[in-house]
């Protein structure tokens, strides 16, 4: 690939990031990284009515916690800034006011009202909508005339009205558009800042962007900036339009499929690495059968050629899966140090702060059954406290009766009691020999035991957990269980 590929990754701040913009900058950083370019992260906040304070800030934590870092951009700074629109407005006003002057632009003074009346022909008359080039045609006197009376004016693009413009997509091949059909859209706007359109082309040409990837939905946009390009004497990018993503029933991704913001997906306890590779799949695989792949390995790997045109599918039970799958491969002193920011914020405060070696111990027993970070603080509150008994009938097991049930709670009391070996293979032992003296089966007795230590009829691995929770605690519960079951009569 001839020259320094450079990419960039451009957030408007106008809302939260979600998983269509950070998966835009994943394919940009994999691509630059695969080629061992530069990829620069680029402000785009020309549209200040919609301005939402602390976007930038949250798209940039987002980048930061997948692990995607930028070679340009906001907070590393680099040779081509500043990367932030605002901060360019002289930039675009010269650029379009040179657009004016060669002839390739135009002001218009046309008011909002007859803009909506013109729409409003077209609706009726089931013609697309476009504007109807009045101003571009103005003799001097009336631009003259109009400038005088109008409040204010923008900057509109004079695109060919006939002809062909033409784009080979590096993903979807040849594509083109009839010029006549194309709007003679705004570059500048009455408040002085440049729209999309001109502010992106003069961006990536100056930034020496080689590479434009983005989401499908700028297709449209593409022959307005090629044609931009090609009015400013500036050679254009290669383009990629990345296909859309789609939520199981193939309607565009939103709210309803799961959460989209990826501020959300820290809440609720995924891996970003997890997540990483959920969405590198997103619209690109490396065989069509493997899933799970280290972030080198996708580097390592990331063509375009393996990028689909047709819509991603966005499976939440898919990335559940996987997250419960990078789970599983952490070590327990790794689990357990994901696991504590989740315990902090979600356990009671009695509970904390939580001891780390404790925790490392716990971890273990939860690795199996976990599938986010944030069932951490339910499944492990536990080995902190036993579940309030809202009725001790909970504690009766299918086969048995209140009487079966309080001899079983007092002889496995006894016996632990009387142990002094705490290890789960001892404990499995003696108590299963003390089942078998009650002629319980193992589910009636541990479940009886299950129930008493912790208030739940399910949890993590009976005697590992009572390993854990060690003899005082072990014994404390039991001693509470037989009194509440007893005077429960």
């Amino acid at each position: 690939m001839p020259g320094e590929v450079r990419v960039r990754f451009a957030p408007s701040p106008t809302g939260l990031p979600h998983i269509g913009n950070i998966r835009t900058a994943l394919f940009n950083w994999l691509f630059a990284r695969h080629h061992g370019g530069k990829f620069i992260v680029r402000v785009e906040d020309t549209d200040q009515v919609r301005l939402v304070p602390g976007s930038i800030e949250a798209m940039l934590a987002g980048l930061r916690w997948l692990g995607i870092d930028w070679d340009e951009g906001p907070e590393v700074g680099g040779p081509y800034g500043p990367y932030q629109q605002s901060e360019r407005l002289q930039i675009y006003y010269d650029l379009a006011n040179k657009l004016v002057v060669q002839g390739n632009a135009y002001h218009c003074y046309c008011s909002r009202e007859r803009l909506d009346q013109v729409r409003q022909g077209q609706r009726e008359r089931h013609t697309p909508p476009k504007y109807d080039c009045k101003c571009r045609f103005l003799s001097q006197d009336e631009k003259d005339s109009l400038r005088a009376e109008a409040e204010s004016d923008v900057i509109r693009f004079a695109m060919p009205q006939s002809g062909i413009t033409r784009v080979n997509d590096l993903i979807r091949g040849e594509v083109e558009w009839k010029n006549e059909l194309l709007d003679d859209f705004i570059i500048l706007k009455s408040d002085g800042f440049p729209t999309y359109h001109l502010a992106v082309v003069a961006d990536d040409h100056l930034m020496e962007i080689s590479h434009v990837m983005r989401a499908e939905e700028w297709l449209p946009s593409t022959p307005r900036h090629l044609q931009l390009y090609e009015a400013l004497g500036f050679d254009p990018p290669e383009f990629a339009h990345l296909p859309m993503i789609m939520g199981p029933d193939r309607a565009k991704l939103s709210k309803r499929h799961g959460a989209t913001a990826i501020g959300e997906y820290e809440d609720d306890g995924y891996l970003p690495e997890a997540l990483l590779n959920f969405m590198v799949l997103l619209g690109w695989s490396l065989d069509g059968e493997t899933e799970k792949m280290p972030t080198q390995d996708i580097i390592d790997n990331f063509t375009l050629d393996r990028v689909t045109k047709s819509a991603a599918i966005f499976d939440q039970e898919k990335l559940l899966w996987m997250n419960g799958v990078y789970i599983r491969e952490l070590t327990s002193d790794q689990l357990a140090d994901r696991m504590l920011p989740y315990l902090e914020r979600d356990l009671d405060d009695e509970l904390k702060p939580v001891e780390q070696d404790y925790l490392r111990r716990i971890a273990p027993l939860l690795q199996e059954r976990i599938k986010r970070l944030d069932e951490a603080a339910n499944m492990s509150s536990i080995f902190f406290k036993v579940d309030k008994f809202e009725d001790t009938g909970i504690l009766v097991q299918k086969g048995m009766d209140r009487d079966s049930t309080l001899t079983a709670l007092k002889a496995a009391l006894d016996q632990l009691s009387a142990t002094d070996d705490y290890g789960h293979e001892k404990l499995e032992e003696v108590l299963n020999a003390t089942g078998e003296k009650l002629s319980l089966s193992r589910r009636q007795f541990f479940g009886v035991l299950r129930t008493a230590t912790t208030g739940r009829t399910v949890s993590p691995p009976l005697f590992e957990m009572m390993e854990v929770l060690g003899k005082d605690s072990v014994v404390s519960r039991m001693e509470d269980a037989v009194e509440q079951f007893s005077a429960a009569g």
